[in-house]
């Protein structure tokens, strides 16, 4: 299953997303503050990205920071955004050794000036890279994103550059936050809980879905792998028929008809 930089294995997903859940677990069940579950979060974060990178993947979104998760306390928050802003300025050199691309889906204007500022050039020192595509959901709610992109419609409609007749699921893509990222074939969920919480409504449609009772500081590269043999063994219909069934379905027909 592993394959050098550059080149994926065709039982690999091309496109991976994952929800990072079981930092202040992780924390109080080793008596620990909730913000050490979010610094030992980083070194998985630093691990899983660096192995799809090698492995070839296309994309990898990761739920950094959710729209609710800005009811959480306000020094939680704070410690939040400035570790994210670390983290940015921080893992410039990984994304780069690995020739990872950088990008953000969700509403950053309510993200402080200095993150967005470091986020945007963090994007612009990436840009050129031509493997992963590393996507940061942050602030980001799947169903916020399905209204911003029905006013978006709404908007051109009004303009004239959209006819209400040429409103389809292309024309909804196309308005949604970071289009260019390829739709999760395989969504990772750590922690146990079995709910997808507002992720990427639109786009995992019929993504497979791998869940470990283990929290995300916990979430090895070992892991990540074995998410990935079980996506493997499993057969994707996208709601038609096996090719047995289908085989099968072919040979009754044949026969009806001699």
């Amino acid at each position: 299953m592993v394959g050098e930089t550059g080149s994926r294995d065709p039982v690999l997903p091309r496109s991976v997303a994952i929800i990072m859940d079981g930092n202040g677990r992780w924390a109080r069940s080793r008596g620990l503050l909730r913000i050490r579950g979010h610094e030992q979060g980083v070194t998985a974060v630093r691990n899983i990205v660096t192995e799809c990178a090698r492995l070839g993947l296309e994309a990898l979104t990761l739920y950094a920071f959710s729209e609710e998760n800005w009811k959480r306390p306000p020094k939680e928050v704070r410690f939040l955004m400035r570790m994210l802003d670390r983290f940015l300025v921080g893992e410039r050199p990984t994304l780069l050794d690995n020739d990872v691309k950088l990008l953000h889906t969700g509403r950053i204007e309510r993200l402080p000036d200095r993150v967005r500022a470091t986020l945007a050039e963090t994007e612009r020192l990436t840009r050129d890279c031509g493997g992963l595509r590393l996507c940061l959901a942050l602030s980001y709610g799947g169903r916020q994103e399905i209204a911003d992109a029905a006013r978006l419609v709404a908007e051109d409609a009004l303009a004239g550059k959209i006819a209400p007749t040429d409103v389809d699921e292309a024309a909804i893509r196309a308005r949604l936050y970071c289009p260019e990222v390829p739709d999760p074939d395989l969504v990772i969920r750590t922690a146990g809980e079995m709910r997808i919480s507002n992720f990427l409504l639109w786009q995992i449609s019929y993504s497979e879905i791998w869940v470990t009772d283990l929290c995300w500081p916990e979430f090895t590269i070992e892991n990540l792998h074995e998410a990935f043999a079980e996506f493997a063994r499993r057969e994707r219909r996208f709601g038609g028929l096996s090719q047995d069934e289908t085989a099968s379905y072919d040979g009754r027909v044949s026969a009806e008809k001699a």
